[in-house]
């Protein structure tokens, strides 16, 4: 079966994650840069990557890489690209990308460009002048960086980050890809509890959920690439055989709550759509109030970040209050993700470790706090 090389960006301090992610499914990753992952696969691999990644945004086969600082060498050369070996005649190709630390600036000029010579390649296949774009929608992607060219097709459509699940959300929904990595990066082991006592639309509790008993994140939905000529119905039927088959029913301890009653009803709707309601039941509480008399378990959570001055006092408020209230858990773990850099004074206590990670346009860190390891067992 035909190989190429298959890129999944990511969010910038999530590449680790997702190559492990690779790494799992069975295949090795040729390239990690800031923002992408890069591994080579064939068509199936594309279908099991867009059900299976839990951290990373899309699924993207690349087609062609070269330099450009003319845009008469970008049309040249994206046209010298068989077009034709990927797109039918009535393929529909829209085109999107960025440019950035380049010769060539204009994002809406290469767009253009790009455009033009795909079809200009196409016409000298088909013998045809006029494309109607009737058929599937092959998404091209490019990336112009530092006057390397990256041309891409989009096989996932929405971001990877819509499991489906989430119909409803509250104001400020945490994008499910960090509520993965933030799972993936704690310590919690299943037989111990997890909370979030911010629970929001249930995000965190839900993919910590799907995480621990298997479930694919991407069996709810569809992906563009379903519609290609190259990807027949089997082979997402059997993609997602194996993802079904994969699940495990392991017995797992979550506790979710949120001060708005409103929220914690969206949570349980959304917990109910993915499959882990059983897990997951939301409640109404104050997280400056919670309390378990558990052991070793954890906490990962996404507090309000204050991002107006009027609100960062209230928010710093509160940091201070969880900061007494989660001291008095005995020997749990907190994975707390905030942008405000004076978090740890206002919480009470230095963090173990820090991880960056983007939220949208906003650096963030996770501050990993870390409790007693729990005994040793006979089934660990």
């Amino acid at each position: 079966m035909e190989k190429f090389e298959i890129i999944v960006p990511c969010i910038f301090g999530m590449e680790a994650f997702v190559s492990r992610e690779i790494r799992r499914l069975g295949y090795e990753t040729t390239s990690v840069e800031d923002g992408k992952v890069t591994f080579s696969g064939n068509f199936e691999a594309v279908c099991r990557a867009n059900i299976w990644i839990r951290c990373g945004e899309r699924v993207l086969i690349k087609i062609a890489e070269f330099n450009a600082v003319t845009f008469e060498e970008l049309f040249e050369q994206t046209k010298n690209v068989d077009w034709a070996h990927w797109l039918s005649k009535d393929a529909a190709f829209p085109v999107k990308g960025f440019c950035l630390k380049s010769t060539l600036a204009s994002m809406r000029d290469c767009q253009s460009i790009i455009k033009k010579a795909i079809a200009s390649s196409l016409s000298a296949k088909y013998g045809i002048e006029w494309f109607e774009e009737s058929g599937p929608v092959y998404q091209i992607q490019f990336s112009v960086f530092k006057d390397k060219v990256t041309l891409m097709i989009d096989t996932s459509g929405d971001g990877l980050h819509k499991r489906a699940y989430r119909r409803k959300s509250n104001a400020a929904p945490l994008k499910e890809t960090i509520a993965a990595a933030m799972v993936m990066m704690s310590y919690w082991k299943f037989e111990y509890p997890l909370c979030d006592p911010f629970c929001g639309s249930g995000t965190i509790p839900i993919e910590a959920a799907m995480f621990k008993r298997n479930i694919a994140p991407g069996l709810l939905r569809h992906f563009s690439a379903e519609s290609f000529v190259q990807f027949p119905h089997e082979m997402w039927k059997k993609a997602r055989d194996e993802a079904e088959s994969a699940k495990r029913n392991t017995p797992l301890i979550i506790y979710a709550s949120d001060i708005d009653t409103d929220t914690v009803r969206i949570a349980e709707e959304n917990a109910k759509i993915a499959g882990v309601a059983d897990l997951v039941k939301p409640t109404v509480g104050n997280a400056a109030d919670f309390f378990s008399g558990e052991r070793f378990g954890s906490i990962i959570c996404n507090p309000p970040y204050g991002e107006r001055l009027s609100d960062l006092k209230s928010c710093e408020e509160l940091y201070a209050k969880i900061g007494k209230t989660f001291s008095h858990l005995r020997d749990w773990s907190y994975y707390i993700l905030t942008s405000d850099e004076n978090f740890e004074k206002c919480f009470g206590r230095k963090a173990d470790k820090k991880r960056k990670i983007y939220n949208g346009m906003i650096k963030c860190n996770v501050y990993q706090y870390f409790g007693a390891r729990p005994p040793k067992t006979n089934n660990k």
